[in-house]
Order: C-alpha cells, then structure tokens, then sequence
C-alpha cells in the first residue's frame, strides 16, 4: 500500500487517508437521495428512486475507485449537481425527450470529451488557460463552497421574491443545529485537531438526531434495483435537434471538472509552480469516462466532486482517500439508508472551512495587471453568484478575451483560449 500511493512521499498515513475518504464520503452523500429525487420528477421515473439511488451509488462508486488506484488523487467523482437538473428540467421536462434518450446525450457527450483527452486536446486547453485565471478558479469554488455550506446550514436562503440572497431564521431548529456543529468546527480547526471537520459532521449528525431535525432510517438494509442500468438510448441522442444539448452538457461537463480538478489538486499541495497538475491525463480520461458511465447507468453524468476538498482539508493526500470513497459508495448500494441519517446542516460547516482555504489563491493574483487580474475578478465572483463552475470559468474566459483583444494584444492569446470563448459564446447563446 505504501509503494502503490507513495503515502510517505506526500506526508500522510493510512489511517489518515481513511479518515479523509470517510469526511469526503459523509459531505457528499446527500447525492444519493438528492440526485434520486431530481431525477424522480420525470414522469416515467417517478416511482424509481430506489433504481435511481441505486445507479447514483454506482455511477460514484467505479470511477471513484478507479481515480484512486490508478490516478493516485484524492479526488471522488459522483452525478453531477446542476447537470441532473438540466437534464431532468430542460432536457426530459422542458423538451419532452425520453428519460432514455436523455442518458444517451450524456453518454454521447461523455464519448466526446473521452476522445478529447485521448488526443490531448483536453490537456492542452487546461495548460493554456492563464495563471491568474487558474487561481481565481480555486478561489471562486472555494466561495461557492462555502456559499453552499451557508445555504445548507439555513443561515442564507435563495431564490426569494424579497431578493436573490436573504438570512435565515435563527430560531429554526435545523440553523440551530448548523450553529452548534459551525461553533465546534471552527473551534476545533483553530486548534489544529487533525480530524475536525469530521468530528464536527459527526457531533452536529447525533445533534440533528436527539433534536429531531435528522431521522433514523427506517430500514437499514436494502436490495439494490439497478432498473435503469444500460438503458441509454445512444442512437435517439445523436438526431440534429439534440446536437446543441450535446454541445451545453459537454461544456459544462468539460470546464466543471476541470476547475474542480484544478482547486482540489492546488488545495492538496500537488500542483507545480505553473498550477500543473500531476498525472493530469490520467485524471482527465477517468473524470470523462465517468460521464458515459453515469448516462449508462442511468444517473447523469458524473464528474469530479469539489466536496473532494473537505477531505483534502482533513489531510487526504493520496489516492486511497478516493478508494474510501468509493467503497462506501459501493456498500451504500446495500446501505443506503443509513447515509441519509447524515443532514445537510451537519456538513455545513466542513464546506465553509474549505472554501475558507481555497480562496487563499486569492493572493496569488497580480491585481496590478488588470488585464489579468479584472478576467480574475469576473471569474471569482460569478463562480458563487451563478452556481455554476463552468458559467463562471465562461465568463472570465470571455471578459479575458476581450480585454486583450481591446488592447491589441491579440499575439498573447492562446488559440486555443480564443477557440474555447467562442465554444462557450455559442454554448450561452444557444441555451
């Protein structure tokens, strides 16, 4: 095991790595039911949320696995957040196409990124994008990080006819209970205790359970239903009429991923000088085929998790950090029940400390160089305020572009920095 993840050449033990995996697990297992549920408001898979749980687990579990074995990084990958909803909402709902033909434009986007890996394309983007983008790329998901975590524990709420962003209620048991667990993660972190994020998930968890805000499962054990496995319909995705949601999802898959891939390595210390990342086509080829992957297992595409970071935070260096994961993703397939005791305010405060570290790339930013450091900006900010990683690196992209071209530097853009704006110029113009 040592030889295999180099657990002394990074700094970390076995029981460490364990621990990380076991804190990435618990604050990203909302996805089980979550993922579930959003993909229940399709008409014909509204009585399939143990198939849907079922293929979720799944869909996290292999290339999680497989990132931690043959990548060597800390990184989980499960269904994405924002993908399942546009291809519940926009794709099945708002257009009326199958839930099947709608995994089988996940598979054939997935397919595609795939490919751009395999002939470098992939990688050599990421290597074009500027410094200071890449670090205002981890600094914006750490805000949206602990934007999240905000959100989660009910101190902000959302989408109010008052206005966009508003407090909670304090006198609400469940931001109680964030309150507490919030209080004793900091506390904990403050004093340096290697493992005070999962000690806080765990304490606010058994909170949650004596205050009634968090239940015990009902049933504990469970026979897993893998119903919607395979049943992507590939053939039906590749009609013109779906070309341009082939076009979205890839790039919201590729630049979602790819941020995530960037802010967890730069946050785990595993990033060169120049932000490089390492074994990156590797990394890249299993988050891509994870795309397919999870259209073939009926649960949305699945990419890299920037949960991931909250392990990281815990101390995860290695890849045995991911095969933690992804064998309690495997044994949730039978125990699924049981992580979904877990509440979202438990995990609140975990994502609040990792956004906290992540934006620390902040200060690498030369905010002397406008040119560089107002594309920077754009990106750090829209990052958290549109939800969304890809939009986000989109516009800073696009805003980047255009101040060099006003400044006729048209020499210091990359061509493939002016090639990816245009694809995302046309992606936002044809959603």
């Amino acid at each position: 095991m040592e030889k295999h993840f180099a657990l002394r050449e990074r700094g970390t033990t076995v029981a460490r790595e364990i621990m990380a995996g076991l804190t990435t697990f618990l604050t990203m297992a909302y996805i089980i039911f979550v993922n579930a549920q959003v993909l229940s408001n399709i008409p014909a898979l509204k009585g399939s949320v143990p198939a849907l749980a079922a293929a979720t687990c799944l869909a996290a579990a292999i290339p999680t696995l497989l990132m931690g074995l043959w990548t060597n990084m800390p990184l989980a990958l499960a269904p994405g957040m924002g993908l399942n909803g546009a291809l519940a909402f926009g794709l099945c709902l708002g257009r009326g196409v199958s839930w099947q033909t709608a995994m089988g434009v996940i598979v054939v986007e997935g397919i595609l990124i795939t490919l751009l890996v395999l002939v470098g394309l992939r990688e050599s983007i990421l290597r074009a994008i500027p410094l200071a983008l890449r670090h205002a790329i981890a600094a914006g998901i750490g805000l949206f990080l602990a934007l999240l975590g905000m959100v989660n524990a009910g101190l902000v709420r959302m989408n109010l006819p008052s206005a966009p962003l508003t407090f909670g209620n304090v006198h609400d048991r469940g931001v109680q209970v964030a309150i507490i667990g919030a209080v004793i993660t900091f506390a904990l972190f403050a004093l340096r205790w290697r493992a005070a994020l999962l000690a806080g998930i765990l304490i606010a968890t058994v909170l949650a359970l004596l205050t009634g805000v968090a239940k015990p499962p009902e049933v504990w054990l469970q026979v897993p239903d893998f119903a919607t496995f395979g049943q992507a319909d590939v053939v039906g995705a590749l009609q013109p009429a779906l070309w341009a949601s082939v076009l979205a999802f890839l790039m919201s898959d590729f630049f979602d991923s790819m941020g995530t891939v960037l802010g967890v390595g730069r946050e785990a210390g595993l990033t060169g000088p120049e932000g490089e990342v390492p074994r990156l086509r590797e990394v890249l080829l299993v988050d891509s085929c994870a795309a397919w992957w999870g259209g073939l297992c009926g649960a949305s595409s699945a990419t890299a998790y920037i949960e991931s970071a909250s392990g990281v935070a815990e101390g995860g260096r290695t890849g045995l950090t991911a095969v933690t994961v992804g064998v309690l993703f495997l044994a949730s397939l039978f125990f699924a029940p049981l992580a979904g005791v877990v509440p979202p305010q438990a995990t609140a405060a975990a994502l609040i400390v990792v956004g906290f570290l992540m934006l620390k790339s902040v200060r690498d930013i030369a905010f002397d160089r406008v040119e560089e450091a107002l594309p920077a900006f754009v990106t750090l900010i829209t990052i958290p305020f549109t939800y969304s990683i890809a939009r986000g690196i989109g516009y800073g992209f696009i805003s980047y572009v255009v101040i060099l071209c006003a400044l006729r530097r048209w020499r210091d853009l990359h061509p493939l920095m002016v090639g990816v704006t245009l694809l995302f110029a046309l992606a936002f113009a044809l959603e």
